[in-house]
């Protein structure tokens, strides 16, 4: 009767520890969770660690003549221009020409269907940043950007997005509480005190890319280098 007492009270207290680690892992997950919700609410901006110094975007590339390209993931020019100049760009860059700053702005939440796609686009390509993978991600979003007056991409497909390319747990989580939703509206805003009223907008060396075409962009470049 005495080893069956002493047992029942080491499960008893084995139960009880394992209560208490559960409810307090349970209470971490819960404050930070809170906090994000809270900060979102309360309009706190989150920037992401790998963002250029004024944190409106992210850089590509170390060479001289800054590229500018404000963008917004569901838009239409935006993809066209991505599938025609997306090559350029990414020729110019490997040469040491151009450092390109993809601003990723969100305009045309409005032609979504309430679900803010673009906000949400632009969040989740900042968490991507967070996990080293901006550029695959950038592309991989064009490569499957939804028309306007769609729904966008829900959540779940952002994040197979990343998953495919490597991106992990944090990646998700990111999405998920959409950290950086009040960063994306942030720069927006920015851009639009910058004289940025459509997207894409192209600046070469701080003049607007009239001709976006390759050659018009190679053109710009080139006499910037000048």
């Amino acid at each position: 009767m005495v080893r069956e007492q002493l047992a029942k009270e080491r499960r008893r207290r084995t139960t009880l520890w394992t209560s208490v680690v559960a409810a307090a892992v349970l209470l971490v997950a819960g404050i930070a969770g809170y906090g994000i919700f809270t900060a979102q609410r309360s309009g706190e901006v989150f920037t992401p660690a790998s963002a250029i110094a004024d944190g409106t975007g992210f850089s590509v590339g170390t060479g001289a003549v800054t590229v500018d390209v404000y963008e917004d993931f569901m838009c239409p020019a935006c993809g066209q221009f991505e599938s025609a100049a997306g090559a350029t760009i990414d020729e110019l860059v490997k040469a040491g020409k151009v450092t390109v700053v993809y601003h990723p702005i969100s305009i045309l939440d409005r032609y979504s269907n309430g679900t803010q796609y673009s906000t949400r686009a632009s969040g989740a390509s900042a968490c991507a940043a967070d996990g080293g993978k901006f550029t695959e991600y950038h592309k991989a979003l064009f490569d499957n950007r939804p028309e306007e007056g769609t729904s966008g991409l829900d959540d779940a497909k952002l994040i197979s997005l990343g998953t495919t390319l490597g991106l992990g747990d944090d990646f998700t989580r990111c999405v998920e509480d959409g950290r950086y939703e009040t960063w994306s509206a942030q720069i927006t805003d920015r851009a639009s005190e910058r004289g940025v009223t459509g997207t894409p907008t192209v600046y070469v060396a701080g003049t607007v890319l009239e001709d976006r075409s390759p050659a018009g962009l190679t053109a710009a470049v080139e006499a910037a280098v000048k």
